[in-house]
């Protein structure tokens, strides 16, 4: 009478499918809660049958569903399920590349779903894009395609969204346009490469970008459409050429050190950087503006390639006062990371107040 949380995973398969299937019959004939606030179904290793899970998430919108999970490779969604209105939290997983594309109904009507992760194999238009129209208070929105085998246009035109993020697998070149019409939207993940066409987003704050084999020019026109953030986050930065400046930018993580993004923001507090790709440092002419009037925390990997780099930061950030390393799986040796301790604690540092903080992983 009490439970309210129902999660039935096949990570473990113990039994049998026939075994498994009338153990969740069982528990859902034996539900007396009035109300079930989150239903998990997760099958990945077991081909449920279709009609299960649609009897399954039948359930669980008659018991007044709030937050619903399903994740399964043959997928049928109950009609009901598009008009439920006790439903806040969706996400919906079906990636397999084996069973045809579920498909949205004319009618939706979900009005109070405030979060949406969606999971498709291929040609979003037909379920994710027709969804999305039915969910007037939608904040939180994911997608994730796995095969994009057409050229339609990707529009989000959400009026409430907040969070935005966009997922394409790895290594898929996708032809499609991504029109963002999102005007309080607060934060955007892109991972994959696209062509984006975007309005202005006054609400932005934070990005995080990977970026795929798109051509490097068209990532800088993406950029100079977010530079009022505070946050980016990138996870590959080939960039060489000049940046727009993001005035507002105050934290930023890149997989490797890159002057020029500090070039580019001169009011930076915190700086995270990963591996140098560059073997050998060219120490710049001038001092970036940040590094001498508001640059004061450095996180980062404890590798020799990033020795002269820390160096040439403590050396001219001027209000530094904290840098953090952390020894990285390529300096394992106790005796090689105490030797390169000792080389960064004998750097004359610009800022007086200036700590260093060396950590293990």
């Amino acid at each position: 009478m009490l439970v309210t949380n129902l999660d039935f995973d096949d990570s473990h398969p113990f039994h049998d499918l026939d075994c498994f299937t009338q153990f969740v019959d069982r528990v859902l004939e034996l539900q007396k809660s009035p109300q079930v606030k989150s239903f998990r179904m997760c099958f990945s290793e077991m081909w449920v049958k279709k009609s299960k899970v649609l009897k399954w998430i039948d359930a669980a919108v008659r018991l007044h569903v709030s937050e619903l999970d399903v994740k399964a490779m043959l997928l049928e969604l109950p009609l009901c399920l598009f008009t439920c209105r006790t439903l806040t939290k969706l996400r919906i997983d079906h990636d397999t590349q084996y069973e045809e594309v579920w498909e949205c109904p004319s009618l939706v009507n979900l009005p109070f779903l405030k979060t949406l992760d969606i999971v498709v194999f291929k040609n979003p238009i037909v379920n994710a894009f027709k969804l999305i129209p039915g969910c007037p208070m939608l904040e939180s929105l994911s997608l994730h395609v796995q095969c994009c085998n057409n050229e339609d246009d990707y529009i989000f035109n959400i009026a409430t969204l907040k969070r935005l993020k966009l997922t394409f697998r790895k290594g898929l070149v996708v032809h499609t346009r991504v029109v963002l019409h999102v005007p309080n939207l607060e934060y955007l993940s892109i991972d994959g490469g696209s062509i984006f066409v975007m309005e202005d987003m006054p609400s932005l704050v934070e990005a995080s970008v990977v970026f795929g084999d798109t051509k490097v020019d068209r990532w800088v026109e993406f950029l100079k459409r977010i530079t009022g953030i505070k946050s980016l986050s990138i996870q590959y930065a080939p960039f060489t050429s000049p940046l727009p400046v993001f005035p507002k930018l105050s934290h930023l993580e890149l997989p490797s050190f890159c002057l020029t993004f500090l070039e580019s923001s001169p009011g930076l507090k915190h700086l995270c950087f990963g591996m140098s790709t560059n073997s050998h440092w060219d120490e710049p002419k001038s001092v970036p503006e940040c590094m001498v009037t508001t640059l004061t925390s450095v996180n980062c990997n404890g590798q020799k390639c990033n020795i002269q780099l820390l160096e040439y930061l403590l050396r001219n950030a001027e209000v530094l006062k904290r840098v953090t390393i952390t020894w990285g799986y390529m300096c394992s040796k106790t005796a090689e990371q105490m030797q390169l301790a000792a080389q960064l604690l004998k750097v004359p540092r610009a800022s007086r107040h200036c700590e260093i903080h060396f950590l293990r992983n």
